[in-house]
């Protein structure tokens, strides 16, 4: 089996209407804010911490910073890991005055200056998560320079937003990770990390008998739930290939899943060969040398997608209540043609 590159003719046409979705789809129908989602409820409310952390200029600059934001201490810090808060306010101290951690706190500040667009992004997509799934509740926002220790956090109380790892290729620092995973930090990937991290709250699985399937439904369920609160954001954005990259799953579909087949690594439970297809690596050898890494995922998606086109009444929170992912195989009717 060879894994094709895409004719010329084919990978303009994807790519460039690719282009068009994540760039100017507010002029696209498709991407119009439904009436009914827009009647939802969802203050979001950002606070900038980055700005008064970097006022920090003495302990007791650092203790008073965190008596005066203990959610976030708390939670994002991890205060309870300190031996005290003020081995915690030190620490913070140090990262307040380091020079470099100040350039990129600057540049972040920079690239994400207008907090008024950033929150209402962040409304739609909490919009759409309450039409979905109505007891859901908006937490406080803060952003935050975390000096590339973690990129997002969220639970029911809190979401916190390192902008320090979206700046961009143009930031002084950036994460200390393979150019393949680089790419994804970017200012316009940070609404689908955090649209991704918000979809574990509601994705269901069964932890036993893990199969090859079982993680490509998972991760399918989580980039369809990212689809629909992100309803005008490009594929490539929500599950990180670049636009060739897509163009060629999306050309070699049926070859790559009667890769899955003819291998017979469908119901594999060995964690090594999932791995190879649901983890992060440049490429795919095992099925062509240009197919991008977490093919699996992908596939996954295409299955979740088709099995929701086949049932258009299951909703959302049923799909992602679901926990059987051979009965979202089976009643996808999922047969790529190779």
């Amino acid at each position: 089996m060879t894994y094709n590159t895409v004719p010329m003719r084919l990978f303009l046409t994807v790519v460039f209407g690719s282009f068009l979705l994540g760039s100017s789809c507010t002029k696209d129908a498709k991407c119009e804010l439904n009436p009914e989602v827009a009647r939802v409820e969802a203050a979001v409310q950002i606070e900038r911490l980055e700005q008064p952390f970097f006022q920090i200029k003495s302990l007791g600059d650092a203790q008073r910073f965190v008596g005066r934001h203990p959610l976030f201490a708390n939670q994002f810090l991890q205060r309870r890991q300190y031996p005290s808060d003020e081995v915690l306010a030190q620490a913070l101290l140090k990262l307040a005055t380091n020079a470099g951690l100040q350039k990129l706190s600057r540049e972040a500040e920079a690239g994400f200056k207008d907090t008024d667009a950033l929150q209402s992004q962040l409304r739609q997509m909490f919009q759409h998560v309450r039409y979905y799934f109505p007891g859901f509740r908006v937490p406080p926002v803060k952003t935050f320079v975390s000096g590339l220790s973690q990129d997002l956090f969220v639970n029911d109380s809190l979401m916190v937003l390192s902008l320090d790892f979206f700046v961009g290729p143009r930031a002084s620092y950036r994460p200390n990770v393979p150019d393949y995973i680089l790419r994804r930090y970017t200012p316009a990937h940070l609404l689908p990390t955090a649209a991704l991290t918000v979809s574990s709250k509601y994705n269901q699985q069964e932890l036993t008998n893990q199969t090859m399937l079982s993680e490509m439904v998972q991760f399918g369920k989580s980039l369809y739930f990212a689809e629909k609160i992100l309803p005008c954001t490009a594929d490539t954005l929500l599950i990180g290939f670049t636009g060739p990259e897509l163009a060629g799953v999306q050309f070699n579909e049926g070859k790559i899943w009667g890769h899955f087949i003819e291998k017979s690594l469908i119901y594999t439970t060995t964690p090594f060969t999932i791995q190879k297809y649901m983890g992060e690596r440049p490429n795919v050898p095992e099925i062509g040398q240009t197919c991008p890494g977490r093919v699996g995922a992908w596939v996954g998606w295409q299955i979740v997608r088709k099995y929701m086109a086949q049932h258009p009444n299951v909703t959302l929170a049923q799909l992602m209540a679901e926990k059987n992912p051979q009965r979202i195989l089976n009643e996808s009717h999922y047969r790529p043609k190779r």
